[in-house]
């Protein structure tokens, strides 16, 4: 008699278990190598929690930081954190896959459906070639980033220091990761275009998704064969909106704080108000000190970091694409109209339903997340400021800091590691990821309009 053939273990597992699966073991293995001591700087000592929440900081492109790696990690430590915040960026199953390829192993369909669950792809029979040109697309900019950054960090450093300065940044960047060996932060660069420009164009492109760029470059190359997706132009839309309504209102609201905008020269203001403007959009690092800035421009941040990145891409929050389609279903309705229309084209109510079902999720972990953080508050300095402020960087993956961390407890430590791993793998991928296949319904319940809404 045959046995019936055993499946193999990864097959066992949906794409979104899979997902939470390899970050959540990528995080311990990355833990373990930070707590080795050739990691740390001689008469350092990380303390478990401590490597737990830097190997997760790292690996969900956060940038929130209990130590400064420059001080406490040695220079291999350092390049574990940035392989794990590559990693973490392009994603564990991604990186698995150009291996295989480069092995010439064949990718089934199990695997090519994880792939793309992880990098957004609408297509499942294509996704090893976009694969293909995310990673290859991810040096290039890279590169580009790195010698960009050089220009200034070679004559201020010298050529090692400055080269390692630059690649560091230039990676951190692009996958959105907020982590910086300058001390504080960008602060030191605030009146320097090269610099800021060149960290503001490395988030941005790592924030719009790969299939967004991947769409872009191929529909400016053949105009007339590619078309430019209606994904591609939501996400852009709703990305240059943000950015040029962050930058009028930081630079309105902050102009004449003698703290941030107020002794700068008109150019270095209207600098610091876009990258301000940017980096709330997950990228975590920082011109001005944020603790300084005015509470209507900290409710701005904490905005523009819970809406994040965009679908695919290194960030995190709810995304521009969740952003839009809400926002334009909400005023589809108060239109009239039945259904949400962009770009002369219709808008599925499933995905109008994902949008929400995602931003709902998002408000859900992020409102009992916080509660939980004040529960636990030991800190009188810590008002609900510093604290809400700090739970959505944490959710949404982006490491700005009202400069709460290092005076959190152990308690509130572990509940920003769950929220940056939460943000990291998406609220909805961790629900489908716990949940179980539920069978297709075979009967059909009538519709009950008499629910009264609003």
């Amino acid at each position: 008699m045959n046995r019936p053939l055993k499946r193999p273990l990864l097959s066992r597992f949906s794409p979104p278990q899979l997902i939470a699966l390899s970050f959540a073991l990528a995080i311990a293995v990355g833990s373990g190598l930070l707590l080795l001591p050739f990691a740390q700087q001689s008469g350092q000592r990380l303390d478990v929690l401590t490597a737990i929440f830097t190997a997760t900081t790292a690996l969900c492109v956060t940038g929130l930081k209990l130590i400064d790696p420059a001080q406490t990690l040695s220079v291999p430590g350092q390049l574990i954190m940035l392989l794990l915040i590559q990693l973490g960026g392009l994603g564990l199953i991604t990186f698995g896959t150009v291996f295989a390829l480069a092995l010439r192993r064949r990718v089934n369909f199990s695997e090519r459906m994880r792939l793309a669950q992880q990098v957004s792809a609408f297509d499942v029979g294509g996704v090893l070639g976009l694969i293909r040109k995310i990673f290859v697309y991810t040096l290039i900019i890279e590169g580009l980033g790195t010698v960009l950054l050089a220009l200034r960090f070679v004559p201020q450093f010298g050529w090692g220091q400055g080269l390692y300065y630059s690649l560091v940044h230039a990676v951190s960047a692009f996958n959105n990761a907020g982590f910086s060996l300058l001390g504080n932060s960008l602060q030191a660069y605030r009146a320097d275009p090269l610099v800021c420009l060149t960290m503001c164009a490395l988030v941005i492109l790592g924030g719009l998704g790969f299939l967004v760029q991947v769409n872009v470059v191929a529909h400016l190359l053949r105009r007339r064969s590619e078309r430019l997706l209606v994904h591609s132009r939501l996400v852009l839309t709703t990305t240059v909106l943000l950015l040029l309504a962050g930058t009028l209102l930081i630079a309105a609201l902050e102009w004449n704080n003698p703290a941030t905008l107020g002794p700068l020269p008109l150019g270095e203001k209207l600098l610091n108000s876009f990258v301000s403007s940017v980096m709330p959009r997950t990228g975590g690092f920082s011109t001005l000190n944020t603790e300084l800035l005015r509470p209507a421009t900290l409710f701005l941040t904490i905005f523009l970091m819970f809406v994040g990145a965009s679908p695919g891409g290194a960030g995190g929050g709810i995304k521009t694409s969740t952003l839009a389609v809400i926002a334009g279903s909400a005023w589809s309705m108060v239109r009239g109209q039945g259904e949400m229309v962009a770009f002369h084209r219709r808008i599925e109510e499933s995905t109008v339903l994902r949008a929400m079902t995602v931003g709902l999720l998002a408000s859900a972990v992020v409102g009992v997340m916080l509660l939980l953080m004040l529960a636990f508050n030991t800190t009188p300095r810590l008002d609900f400021s510093h604290l809400a402020f700090e739970t959505v960087s944490a959710f949404s993956t982006v490491g700005l800091s009202m400069n709460t961390t290092p005076d959190t407890n152990a308690a509130q430590r572990v509940i920003l590691i769950v929220l940056m791993y939460l943000g990291r793998i998406g609220p909805l991928t961790f629900a489908l990821a716990l949940g179980q296949r539920v069978k297709r319904q075979d009967v059909s319940y009538p519709p009950e309009r008499d629910i009264l809404i609003g």
